[in-house]
């Protein structure tokens, strides 16, 4: 696991706690111009991902950008790191990492992504960053189950 990335997400104590922050950060924009730009912005604080990590073996499937996600840890304590070559894509990784990374396994699979909808990116997403966003939360919750 990358160092940087241990100090990348802010300090939140639980998965539902990360999910609450991600609303009340959401709320101050009016209009979703606005809440996708701060989604870019969030895209490029992710930690440096290295090259070589950029392989068939960590890529996700299931989106059309090109996004490579690494698990590591086990049951107690899961961390991923991932990077999108698209900047929107990128910021829906990094909402992702802030709830779901660091967390058990257990918690993992016990937190739904009730996020995606409070803030509104489900009724705002194309039909190929949805079908994106399912798989990356898919390959969390798969990682998870694996760990158990």
């Amino acid at each position: 696991m990358n160092a940087i990335a241990a100090n990348t997400f802010p300090l939140e104590s639980s998965a539902s706690e990360a999910q609450g922050a991600i609303r009340d950060e959401f709320a101050f924009f009016d209009d979703w111009s606005e809440r996708y730009q701060y989604l870019i912005d969030l895209g490029r604080k992710l930690p440096a991902f290295p090259d070589t990590w950029k392989t068939e073996e960590h890529r996700l499937l299931g989106c059309q950008s090109m996004v490579w996600i690494v698990a590591s840890g086990n049951a107690e304590r899961l961390d991923f790191e991932a990077i999108s070559d698209s900047a929107i894509v990128s910021g829906l990784v990094y909402l992702a990492l802030r709830v779901y990374s660091g967390r058990s396994a257990q918690e993992i699979l016990a937190t739904e992504p009730d996020y995606i909808a409070d803030i509104g990116l489900a009724k705002h997403l194309s039909p190929t960053r949805s079908n994106g966003l399912v798989a990356l939360l898919g390959f969390i919750h798969d990682r998870a189950r694996k760990a158990l």
